[in-house]
Order: C-alpha cells, then structure tokens, then sequence
C-alpha cells in the first residue's frame, strides 16, 4: 500500500524584491529540500522552532500557494502542478485547524453556515434536510450542543470555538487534517480537550493528521512519528518512543533537555544552545546546525548531512541527518541513550 501523502525533496523560496524597479534582490529558504510521508490514520508531528518552516510545510500541502520544487503526492496523485480546477474535488480531502480559533472564523456568519459551507462547496448534501442533520451530527462529533448553531463565534470561548473550527474540517469529509498550531492558543486544560478530542475522531474516522506544533509534551502523547525541523531542513525522522528516549541529532536532543518533567523531584539536564538561528535568508554551508551545535567538527562546516538511519538506532524508521553518526561510536555522544536498551536498525 502506498502513503497517503508522499511529499518529495519540497522547497519554498520566497523571493525578496527590492531596488529601483522592484527586482529580486535575494530568496527566503523557509523550505529546502524537505521528504517525509504520512500513512492513512497516522499521525505525524512536524516540531521545531519557530520561523524554521513547520507551518510553510503545511500551506504547501494545502496549495495555498505554489512551491519552488519537489513533489506533493495525495494518494498516488500528483498535486503540487495540478491546476485550479483539477484540483478543486481533491481540496476537501485535505483540511486545516488553524493556530487562532478566534481570527480563523468568519464572525458575519452564524456556526450553522460555518459548518455549511464546505457541505454545500463540494456537492457533499442531497437536499435542505441532509444538510441539516450533517451539520446537527457535526456539533454532536465536537461535543457541542445542537441548538448552539445559531450562535454567532464571538459567543464561545476559546476551546468551543476550536471545536467548531474541528468540525468544519471535518464537514467535507477529509482524509488527512492538518492541526497548525491548533492548541497552542489555548489553556493547559482546554488543550488537553482539544488534544483527546482529535484523538478520538482519528479512531473513530480514521483520520491522518499531520500535527505541526512546538510542545513537545503534547506531541509525545498524541503522535506516532516526529520529524525535527531546522532552519528549513528535516533533521531527524523517528517514531515516538525511539526519538524521545535516545534522539540521534544533537538540536533534538536540546529540544527534549527544555521540555518539563511532571514528576516531582526529577530533573532533567539542560542544554543550552550558544548563538542563535541563522537567517534564512543566507544559511549556513555544510550542517545547517553546526554554527550551534556544541559536538561540531570540521566536517560539519563543509558537508551537508544526509538523513540515514544510525547504527545504534532504537527502532526501523529512526533516521538522522548528523555526521557524527559515521564516527565510532565511542566518539559519538549521541550512540547510546541512558538506560535504554539499543536495537540495531
């Protein structure tokens, strides 16, 4: 069976224009040179900081806007060179949750046509009263009541407007759903909500979800796989429980020293990273990461790294793009995780 979506070697380069006449004067690389793949009721969490390309990658899939290469591949079909209108009955099997629950509603129009609108857009109702009942099951599907479609946005909250961006998503029947950001605009015990709700539609529908997100507490206890972004590169490629007990590249295994332990009295040893993100506009040659990386050699500064799964990885699929991975492992800090057992690849 092949992948749901396939993206392959994706760039976006936004051009910068200035000058007298307006002309280009350099490129934004927010992606260059991205693959990864997503299997149907999968979910795949895109993490990194911010500004390194998560949510570039995510309106490059949706077509909201042409990227600079590579290929997007839904369900063997070719869509990045599709035109407006070969690609218009394939748009509702790819749908969005934005990042703002309170800017991504239109506040002129009641929740009922909110809902209505994608049913009506692509032919999805047979009559006035089928429409009706989808929208009815729709709020019954985000656990909102009935009677609150005809309610206008700025009468919820954040987290019941967040339901009903959910199910406006789901109103055209989607295969894949991409959650930009979708919880990090809410309170700790709304995210929760959100996160659990969002699991339960992917059991229930079948959903695959490509999670873009910086917290990496929720990640962990929503995602199957995660791929680490930096400075518009993929740098490690891992199921859940490989990445977060032994990650293979060295910004990886900083992001986990910053996330919180809930246990009391546990610590965890941080690293922190000297210097700051290159710009975008003028990466660094070789391992884009080597002007911060605390284990860089002379390699690192020449050589682009590519990704390839390290001997002492935890589990097939993990994959790193780090040169440190071709030294012995008796030089290579990154070999073995702590109290973990190592399963060669």
């Amino acid at each position: 069976m092949t992948a749901l979506l396939e993206v392959t070697e994706l760039k976006k380069h936004f051009p910068i224009r200035g000058g007298f006449f307006g002309g280009t004067t350099g490129h934004v690389y927010a992606v260059d040179g991205i693959s990864f793949h997503i299997e149907r009721g999968e979910t795949l969490a895109l993490v990194g900081e911010s500004g390194c390309g998560k949510s570039t990658v995510g309106k490059a899939i949706l077509r909201l806007f042409d990227i600079t290469a590579g290929q997007v591949v839904l369900d063997g079909k070719r869509i990045d060179d599709m035109t407006a209108a070969t690609l218009r009955p394939l748009r509702r099997r790819v749908q969005v949750v934005f990042q703002d629950p309170f800017s991504s509603l239109n506040p002129r129009m009641r929740v009922r046509d909110i809902l209505a609108e994608p049913i009506r857009n692509f032919g999805l109702a047979r009559d006035a009263r089928d429409l009706e009942e989808r929208v009815a099951k729709l709020m019954d599907t985000v656990r909102l009541p009935r009677d609150a479609v005809n309610r206008w946005p700025h009468e919820f909250s954040g987290g019941q407007r967040q339901r009903i961006g959910i199910a406006r998503a789901l109103a055209a029947e989607p295969d894949l759903i991409v959650c930009d950001e979708a919880v990090s605009a809410l309170d700790v015990s709304v995210k929760a909500q959100i996160v659990n709700l969002l699991q339960d539609l992917q059991q229930e529908l079948g959903l695959a979800l490509l999670f873009i997100s910086h917290d990496l507490a929720i990640v962990e206890h929503m995602t199957h796989r995660v791929a680490v972004m930096y400075l518009g590169k993929i740098v490690e490629v891992a199921p859940k429980r490989s990445l977060f007990a032994a990650p293979k590249h060295p910004y990886t295994e900083a992001l986990l020293s910053a996330v919180p332990v809930p246990m009391p009295g546990a610590q965890r040893e941080r690293i922190i990273l000297r210097g700051d993100v290159p710009s975008p506009i003028n990466p660094p040659k070789g391992c884009r990461f080597h002007t911060r990386c605390p284990y860089v050699f002379d390699r690192c500064r020449t050589e682009e790294p590519k990704l390839a799964a390290p001997r002492t990885a935890m589990a097939p699929g993990h994959v790193a793009a780090c040169h440190l991975h071709d030294r012995p492992d008796s030089e290579n800090p990154l070999a073995v995780a702590k109290g973990e057992a190592v399963i060669p690849v």
